[in-house]
């Protein structure tokens, strides 16, 4: 969430900024006019204390001198500011809560640097690399949910019989590529980041701290028996992973890398192109993950960047770079860069990965503070996140670009090791 104090020093400068989201900002100023109101109850209940903690020292002295008379007096003046000094109390805490609650919904403060824009398509393309729109062959532009179903490795009437639409089913070697997407992406980060195996469902507090709730509960799945929470994504649980917690500013950066199904009901998905895996409730997915300091932010966000891209390289899947604009950011994000591979067979950029910097707007929530190294006040830790690899439209980009003129698909030569030395999938 934002620094509350932002709105007391900068008010005008946070809903300029806000401003470039293409937002509603009254809840901006309704937000500065509960501060200022829980600021003057504070005033007022403090004042209250002191006349109180004044009036006990009269009443003492009154019954000191034998004054009985007076001290019952002073006491009961006492008393009566004591029952208006705990209403105000009452009504802080709930003018505390009213903005509290307000302030999870407020999105975050865009970078200056991040593009504006109203939706995506304001995103701009930083780059493209490996494409070539007139390089492909007929037999390329095959959807991969026909090619799955010919070579039994995609079973999407049997997973809907199961669970329901947009629940897939792999088969066979088809089981085997995702999980060996996941296991070469998780092999080529564990050099620099812990490899993590969080719970995949949380508690509220826990999928509140990235801003996945209040805002977006209609896309989650609830266990409401327990109060649990199945996760979007492994930035939920990691990011938490120093809740409440204070670090020391020489263990920044701490990075993780973690591998975990992922749930999301698509509540937003009518109208869209659901066919195959191009939007599917649950899948597995790869997550990179860094608490740092505010000046190791985007270092650590370029680092995702590129290990992320060296897996579209070596799966030799055709992928450009986009900066997200303004009007088309998550919640949480102050800067967002998405990587879209190139999916022959549907003919369409399906976004494979997205890399955002959270600034301190999630460690807020969480309250995830360091010890600065040259001393002073706490500082909140800043979160940087990003998918090293999701597999859905990975496999389906993969399948689509790599199918042969028979029908096979040729695997690229770095995932045939974990395709137990499989070189086709026939």
């Amino acid at each position: 969430m934002l620094d509350v104090r932002l709105l007391r020093s900068d008010l005008d400068g946070v809903k300029a900024s806000l401003g470039r989201r293409h937002i509603d900002l009254g809840d901006v100023d309704r937000a500065a006019d509960l501060d200022e109101q829980v600021r003057k109850l504070s005033r007022q209940r403090d004042d209250l204390r002191s006349q109180i903690k004044n009036l006990s020292k009269e009443v003492g002295a009154a019954r000191r001198d034998g004054n009985a008379d007076k001290a019952e007096q002073i006491a009961a003046v006492s008393r009566s500011l004591g029952d208006e000094e705990q209403g105000l109390g009452v009504n802080a805490e709930e003018v505390e809560r009213e903005l509290h609650d307000l302030l999870l919904v407020i999105p975050n403060i865009p970078v200056a640097t991040a593009p504006d824009g109203t939706g995506e398509q304001d995103n701009i393309v930083l780059r493209t690399e490996g494409f070539d729109a007139d390089s492909y062959q007929q037999h390329q532009r095959v959807p991969h949910w026909e090619t799955g179903a010919a070579l039994g490795i995609l079973d999407l009437e049997r997973g809907a019989k199961m669970s329901g639409s947009m629940f897939p089913l792999f088969r066979g070697n088809g089981a085997a590529l995702a999980r060996a997407l996941c296991q070469m992406a998780l092999d080529h980060n564990v050099d620099l980041y812990e490899e993590m195996r969080p719970p995949t469902l949380v508690r509220t507090e826990t999928i509140t701290a990235t801003g996945h709730l209040p805002k977006f509960a209609d896309d989650l799945y609830a266990v409401e028996r327990d109060g649990l929470w199945g996760i979007p994504t492994a930035e939920v649980p990691i990011t938490s992973l120093a809740r409440d917690e204070i670090l020391d500013e020489a263990s920044l950066p701490m990075r993780f890398v973690s591998c975990t199904p992922c749930l999301r009901r698509e509540a937003g998905s009518a109208g869209r192109d659901t066919r195959g895996l191009l939007r599917v409730h649950e899948f597995d997915k790869v997550e990179l993950l860094a608490y740092c300091t505010q000046a190791q932010a985007m270092r650590e966000h370029a680092r995702i960047v590129e290990r992320a891209e060296w897996m579209l390289q070596q799966l030799e899947l055709p992928y450009r770079v986009l900066e997200i604009c303004t009007g088309d950011m998550g919640q949480s994000h102050a800067y967002s860069v998405d990587l879209e591979a190139y999916a022959p067979g549907v003919d369409k950029w399906l976004e494979v990965s997205s890399i955002s910097w959270y600034s301190d707007y999630q460690a807020r929530r969480a309250n995830i503070r360091y010890k600065p190294s040259a001393g002073g006040t706490n500082v909140i830790v800043h979160t940087v996140n990003g998918s090293g690899l999701a597999v859905p439209r990975v496999w389906a980009a993969l399948v689509e670009t790599q199918r042969q003129r028979d029908g096979s698909i040729r695997l690229p030569e770095p995932l045939r090791p974990y395709m137990r030395g499989l070189s086709a999938i026939s």
